[in-house]
């Protein structure tokens, strides 16, 4: 079975790529596609901005047409985060842009709640093992899958002078530290007890299209 998987970021993309064995074994093909940005589904489902911008959800229309005429391209896994936004009101958004492909690709949609962070954050073992001195006075008061400003929480229990010190060097310095995240913290992670709903879910939909096959 092959799998196609849109990230929003490089970070995500990462820690997809080590996830996937943990979740899948190796009897799967795949390909990761990390995109610049998550955006927004464009009203009308026609792009505003440049292709070569590649911000996931403006170019997302376009993306699953393409797939849906394309033969044999497996199935489109889109993992992305929910933000702020309404997850059932989100979620209807894109199946609804989905139903408006003739043909339709198989797709999965994958909702990190309320960041990807929030994954690292279901596993606490895995965390502390790459981050010993990770505060745990911060950690413990971390409800699962919470609209908290996750991965600001994040930073805040394991990087020197916590997200302000981090947001003061800029977005880009963000993104780094999100891609360390992903290559330090992934590896350790169990994907059987994560306590995250959300990356629970992604595992369940994995697994089923894989058994459905």
């Amino acid at each position: 079975m092959h799998f196609q998987f849109l990230t929003e970021d490089q970070s995500s993309a990462k820690a997809i790529k080590i996830l996937i064995p943990k979740l899948l074994g190796s009897k799967i093909t795949y390909n990761i596609h990390p995109y610049k940005g998550i955006g927004h589904i464009p009203k009308g489902l026609c792009p505003k901005s440049d292709a070569s911008k590649r911000i996931l959800l403006d170019q997302l229309p376009k993306i699953l047409r393409g797939y849906g005429r394309t033969p044999h391209c497996g199935t489109i896994v889109i993992i992305c985060d929910l933000d702020d936004k309404d997850k059932n009101k989100f979620s209807a958004e894109l199946h609804k842009l989905l139903s408006a492909c003739d043909p339709k690709p198989v797709t999965i949609f994958c909702l990190a709640i309320e960041e990807f962070e929030a994954w690292y954050l279901g596993d606490l073992a895995a965390l502390k093992k790459a981050y010993p001195k990770a505060k745990d006075s911060i950690l413990t008061r971390y409800k699962n899958d919470s609209i908290c400003g996750t991965w600001e929480l994040l930073a805040d229990a394991v990087y020197k002078g916590g997200s302000k010190a981090l947001m003061e060097k800029g977005w880009q310095a963000v993104g780094e530290e999100k891609s360390v995240w992903a290559k330090t913290i992934t590896p350790h992670m169990n994907v059987e007890n994560n306590r995250s709903p959300s990356f629970r879910d992604m595992c369940m939909q994995l697994r089923s299209a894989t058994k459905n096959d």
